[in-house]
């Protein structure tokens, strides 16, 4: 039989499901990563892998995998994986785009919300017992509706943030690498150069891919156009935006605050520096994270290898 390696325990109704038809090896924890060599090892057999974003998958695994067929990524992202060398190989890579873009809007709306209200804050606040009388501007925040969202990366999640911020009557300006007249014509949202989008946003939503071209597109000189009173949400990719930047910016006053679900290294200490800052917001990569989702985001993976090891393609195959 062909073997499938998942690379982290996921729902026991999927792997039932592909070991109906092939050798399934699990990785027995939800929230250990598995360790580069047993990643490895495991990829020598392997017909077919179920890989988390923690997880790289270079040349070398290709090196150790002479059977390998898919790869199929838990995630809608694939900055993990070298896809060209992939292709090269004749490895299909699959992710699971679509099927989490309304459950990640709404992660990234929450933290919005959160960081411009003080949510956080406000919890905290009466769990501590500091909660002694009522006063005109007890953790006052900011508002939301008929303000003003600029969304970095207008793809089907950046759609869906639209949608919701039109539910609040924001203005919805947009920059990406190709004009969406569709979201234009639904949301009247608006393209704007990353300048503009800076520096009249009330709220900055970044949901830009990790590229070569994006990796630190958000630092110094874009939070310095920003306005003072600004909120920054990353629920992207974490690189995208230069933590020390957006630190210093934070604490000078340059931008009100951030929400954020991502970061440049995962998982992040408790003694990161952004987590010091009351105007932060942080959470821990969880985008996609309702319980039907991330089963329906298992599914796919599981359909996708399925496909492949029995000779059809993918669903959600991703190309080079």
């Amino acid at each position: 039989m062909k073997k499938v390696f998942i690379t982290r325990k996921i729902d026991d109704r999927v792997i039932h499901e592909l070991k109906q038809h092939f050798s399934v090896e699990v990785w027995p924890h939800e929230d250990k990563p598995v360790p580069r060599e047993e990643l490895l090892r495991q990829a020598k057999t392997a017909h077919a892998l179920m890989t988390m974003l923690s997880d790289k998958v270079d040349a070398e695994l290709f090196n150790h995998a002479p059977e390998l067929k898919i790869v199929a990524n838990l995630a809608v992202g694939y900055d993990n994986i070298d896809v060209k060398e992939a292709t090269e190989r004749g490895v299909t890579i699959s992710n699971t785009p679509d099927v989490l873009t309304g459950t990640t809007a709404d992660l990234t709306f929450s933290l919005l919300m959160a960081v411009a209200r003080r949510i956080v804050e406000a919890s905290e606040y009466i769990k501590n017992g500091e909660w002694q009388s009522w006063s005109p501007y007890l953790l006052a925040g900011s508002d939301i509706h008929h303000k003003t969202i600029g969304i970095i990366g207008m793809g089907s999640i950046g759609e869906a943030v639209a949608k919701r911020a039109k539910g609040f009557d924001m203005d919805v300006l947009y920059h990406t690498r190709s004009r969406k007249r569709e979201a234009e014509e639904a949301f009247g949202a608006k393209h704007v150069s990353l300048d503009d989008l800076l520096s009249q946003s009330d709220f900055v939503v970044c949901l830009a891919p990790l590229t070569a071209e994006t990796k630190g597109m958000l630092s110094t000189e874009q939070f310095a156009k920003m306005q003072k009173g600004a909120f920054l949400i990353n629920a992207g990719r974490g690189p995208v935006v230069d933590e020390n930047a957006l630190f210093a910016a934070l604490q000078n006053g340059e931008i009100a605050g951030a929400g954020l679900d991502v970061f440049e290294n995962e998982p992040i200490s408790k003694d990161h520096p952004l987590l010091s800052l009351p105007n932060v917001v942080a959470a821990p990569h969880i985008g996609s994270a309702s319980r039907a989702t991330r089963y329906t985001m298992m599914e796919l993976c599981a359909e996708n290898i399925t496909n492949v090891l029995n000779g059809k393609d993918a669903v959600t195959a991703v190309r080079a």
